[in-house]
């Protein structure tokens, strides 16, 4: 039996925590010289897990919609990147963002974490704007097969701003509220193996505003994009977090990307780097 998702990436340490989004814009393509189609994503998605695999890097999270956007033959493309990646041993979260109830999750959940599925990942992101208990097919299926969950918690968008810091019936946030029932969950018997739950949330966001201390995260593994491109340098990850940094999987995507191929194995190397510094 493999690693369980959760005992894999608490083996993780450093540099080796830093997760590579592999997001095929159509800016990236277009300045890549690649063409925005299948198979530029295609070529585009193995050219980063080529980079990926050559510096050792453990963790990528493909963004799901800029593949989909290219309708069957971009998901194909997808499937045979996931397929690749965790062939490599590379652990794969899919940046699917999906949120639903009842039998339309439990899809969801069984395209995403089902064992042999064409899109079987790792983990998987989700959305709980219906409740945290809507995703509950998700968090089962990933406890069955030994998968992961990251739920959005505190997004670094501005639109996000008005709905997360609202006030819930208790007087939490409600992105307080969304990390408070993810932390409990995480503790369930007999499924309670730290990590195997998570939250995301962004580098941008002053969580102290949400009413969010390090103790909120407690047993939760943070999946946190905004680094690099968005203006939190990697260098930042400890002043950030605190003690929460060990928990953090630092996430990069168009600063490593980057405007060619050329330069792609050097830029992703670099980030590493800032990475290891703090440790």
């Amino acid at each position: 039996m493999h690693a369980s998702f959760a005992a894999t990436l608490s083996s993780l340490h450093g540099a080796d925590r830093l997760c590579v989004g592999i997001d095929p814009h159509s800016s990236t393509l277009d300045a890549w010289g690649v063409l925005d189609s299948a198979t530029g994503i295609e070529h585009f998605g193995r050219a980063v897990l080529d980079a990926c695999l050559a510096e050792g890097v453990s963790v990528v999270k493909p963004q799901v919609a800029l593949f989909e956007r290219h309708g069957v033959a971009g998901m194909s493309a997808l499937s045979a990147l996931i397929g690749s990646a965790r062939e490599s041993g590379v652990l794969v979260i899919s940046d699917v963002k999906r949120g639903d109830i009842g039998t339309s999750l439990a899809g969801y959940a069984d395209a995403w974490l089902g064992e042999g599925s064409d899109f079987e990942s790792d983990a998987m992101t989700a959305v709980a704007y219906q409740g945290v208990g809507s995703l509950e097919p998700a968090f089962s299926l990933a406890a069955r097969n030994n998968k992961g969950v990251f739920v959005l918690g505190a997004t670094s968008n501005a639109e996000g701003w008005m709905v997360q810091s609202a006030r819930t019936t208790d007087g939490t946030s409600v992105a307080g509220h969304v990390v408070a029932e993810m932390a409990e969950r995480s503790t369930r018997a007999p499924h309670s193996e730290p990590g195997w739950l998570g939250v995301v949330v962004g580098a941008t966001v002053n969580r102290e505003h949400l009413g969010l201390d390090e103790e909120s995260f407690e047993g939760l593994s943070l999946l946190v994009p905004g680094f690099g491109a968005q203006g939190v340098g990697l260098g930042e990850l400890r002043e950030k977090f605190g003690r929460l940094a060990p928990s953090v999987i630092p996430t990069v995507s168009r600063s490593v990307a980057g405007d060619d191929r050329a330069g792609l194995q050097s830029r992703l190397r670099a980030h590493q780097e800032q990475v290891n510094a703090l440790w």
